[in-house]
């Protein structure tokens, strides 16, 4: 239960909980310490793994000097257990001094000195899910200490959290009472059956729907048919500086195929979902950095429409889908995935794919095939590997008018 206190701020009641902070206006890309790293913390057993500054600054050195920051991955995140496990005497959080002895503040202007943006990890109740300080009770003095610390995004779990419903909309309007823009990432709906995904979208700029990612394709798969089994819910919430959140990308880890990387990267960019690595940034495998930098998906990922896509078609055996989603200009992505073990061949209608009725010059985002074009009421034909995609754009071909054709006449 909150103190009253709590919902009082400069003497009033709470006079607003409508997040208004300018940021995120394209869905955040960047990296986070979790799925790689867990919760390692023994040092002196796991120097290069342990969550630590040393791993972080490891982190912003490959992501500016290796194309990532280029290529759009701009935020650098703790996750959980960075804290010391209680607060300081004044009640403010503590980093572990021995894994991050320069303090946060200093390792937030280290990676901001790269040109890259700084963010870190807390939870809406008493302990974090690792079993560190949570928020509770100290909402207002944790908003004032990660401005303190020139954070740039904030992501807010939920286990222990007393009344979500409450307690993150709050949070969100004391991150922004401190006058520094922050990304809110808000783990809100993923610990609600039923939850209210309009008063989400006005309080959070991303929003995790569903459980924890794992480093396998089996969860990037079981994570991709529960938005697309559920996307009525809460599609029409996405737009600039609000996205929802299937969490983060496996690709670079062990989990995924070089296949099954361009299946998560391209369903993610239809889904206009955060881009957020976590892998061991320096020394990525060739093939899977390619993916991770493909600025024709990441344009897809990008699109100033905001608008996200949806799964528009499945076959009988759910194994072939395709994704669709629509981008500023009157263009389509479309991404045809195939989850099955054996590689398909398949032709779709117009119908199928949900386009519009017109002529298209098609792009392989991929770059597999040559750049080609479809007329209206054509089928599309497309061979699909086992687990693996075909990621197209579809711009249209826009026809002359026959006033347009008079006037060239006319010259």
């Amino acid at each position: 239960m909150f103190m009253l206190s709590l919902l009082v701020f400069c003497g009033s009641v709470w006079p607003s909980l409508a997040l208004d902070n300018g940021v995120g206006l394209t869905p955040p890309m960047g990296w986070l310490s979790w799925l790689r790293y867990n919760c390692t913390t023994e040092c002196d057993k796991y120097p290069t793994e342990c969550i630590s500054e040393n791993l972080i600054k490891r982190t912003a050195d490959a992501m500016a000097s290796e194309g990532y920051l280029e290529a759009g991955y701009q935020y650098v995140i703790i996750d959980d257990c960075w804290p010391e496990k209680t607060r300081g005497a004044d009640g403010r959080l503590v980093p572990d001094q021995a894994r991050f002895p320069s303090g946060i503040l200093e390792l937030s202007r280290y990676v901001q000195s790269k040109g890259l943006k700084f963010g870190i990890y807390e939870d809406y109740g008493n302990l974090t899910c690792a079993g560190y300080p949570g928020v509770l009770g100290h909402e207002a003095t944790d908003a004032a200490t990660f401005a303190e610390w020139e954070v740039d995004y904030v992501k807010l779990d939920g286990c222990g959290s007393p009344d979500s419903d409450t307690g993150y909309p709050m949070f969100g309007q004391l991150l922004n009472e401190t006058g520094r823009p922050m990304i809110y990432s808000c783990s809100w709906p993923a610990y609600q059956s039923h939850p209210n995904y309009s008063a989400i979208a006005k309080a959070c700029n991303i929003w995790r729907n569903y459980g924890d990612i794992e480093n396998t394709w089996a969860s990037v798969v079981n994570i991709m048919t529960w938005f697309g089994d559920n996307q009525d819910e809460f599609v029409q919430m996405a737009g600039p500086g609000n996205f929802n959140d299937p969490d983060m990308l496996v690709i670079g880890n062990s989990g995924v195929t070089v296949d099954q990387a361009r299946v998560q990267m391209a369903v993610w960019s239809v889904l206009a979902a955060p881009l957020i690595m976590s892998v061991e940034v320096a020394g990525m495998e060739p093939e899977f950095k390619e993916i991770l930098l493909n600025k024709d998906v990441i344009a897809v990922n990008q699109d100033p429409l905001g608008k996200q896509g949806l799964r528009v078609w499945t076959g009988p055996d759910k194994q072939d889908q395709i994704w669709h989603r629509e981008l500023s200009g009157g263009a389509r992505a479309l991404a045809f995935v195939n989850i099955g073990e054996t590689a398909a061949l398949a032709s779709y209608t117009y119908e199928q794919m949900k386009l519009p009725s017109q002529d298209f010059t098609v792009q392989d985002l991929y770059k597999e095939d040559e750049e080609m074009t479809l007329k209206a009421g054509e089928d599309f034909k497309v061979k699909i590997n086992s687990t693996g995609v075909k990621f197209y754009k579809f711009l249209p071909i826009l026809k002359k008018t026959e006033e347009a054709l008079s006037r060239e006449n006319e010259i």
